[in-house]
This record gives structure tokens, sequence and C-alpha cells, in this order.
């Protein structure tokens, strides 16, 4: 299930409603992402998430639907807001559930790593030195590329 909404999120709410009734859950993983006051030495006074409405559920889909072909998994759940966020706030939820918790962790890490880099959002900090948009960052990018498929004679010496 993807979601993508201006309002804020009740993560026991949400995991109850992901569950309930499902006896083949053996277990859960939950990922929450809050805004941070500081980025770097910068303090940040708040965080405005943009999205392109459609296009942005549609990517969000695709990364939900790769992790189950990935994990044998019950459930799952992105909830990514967007709009103005003050530190504190709650800006993504992450579930995932499965018979077996291994499947539970590795599919939220992975959903977490894409959506770190592959989502299409965009982020406008506001610092005291004036805003400015947040770029990708290499260790982002280092974790995901632990989920790339691993084929060629490269991998088979590994």
């Amino acid at each position: 299930m993807i979601r993508v909404q201006r309002e804020d999120f009740d993560i026991g709410a949400e995991i109850a409603a992901l569950t309930d009734g499902n006896h083949a859950i053996g277990g859960v993983t939950s990922f929450t992402g809050l805004v941070r006051d500081m980025a770097g030495d910068a303090g940040i006074g708040a965080m405005t998430l943009e999205h392109y409405p459609g296009m942005t559920e549609k990517a969000l889909a695709r990364i939900e639907q790769e992790a189950q072909e990935r994990w044998p998994l019950q459930a799952s759940l992105i909830i990514h807001r967007y709009g103005r966020l003050e530190p504190g706030d709650r800006i993504v939820l992450v579930v995932t559930a499965s018979a077996h918790r291994q499947a539970a962790f590795d599919s939220a890490m992975f959903l977490m790593d894409y959506l770190k880099t592959q989502a299409p959002f965009w982020k406008l900090e506001e610092t005291g030195e004036g805003a400015h948009w947040v770029d990708a960052r290499e260790s982002d990018d280092h974790a995901l590329a632990r989920w790339a498929p691993k084929t060629g004679k490269a991998d088979a010496a590994e």
C-alpha cells in the first residue's frame, strides 16, 4: 500500500491496520524517518518536500512491487509526506510484514534505500543562512548498490 500525503500519520494505527487478521505474519519491521534539526554543521528550521502527484505514486508502487517480488511479504506499507515539515515531524513510514523476520528486515532496508535515492521527492532545507535544495548523497547511493543484481565474471569471484 502506498500513500503520499500532507497529513501526519499514527505509526501504531498504521501497523495495526496493515496486520489485522493476518495470522501468517511472524515478523513486522518498521522504519520512521523524522526531520532532524541539523544537517552537517547547519541548524535546520524546517524542510519542505515537493513531488509530482501521480508520478511519485507510480514510482513508489514500482519500488514496493520489486520488494514483494524479492521477498515473501505478507504486507507492506509506504507513507511519505510532503509539504513544510519542522524538526521532529515524521516524514516517512515503511512497514514490511512477513512470515519470517529476515525478509521483513531486508525488505524494509531495501525500500528505504530506494526511497532515499530513487523516489521523486525534492527537499528544500531552511537554515539560518537561507534555504537550499538538498543534493543526493554518495552514502545513499552506496547503500542502494548492495541491492543490485550480481551478474558477470567479477561477481563470480566474490
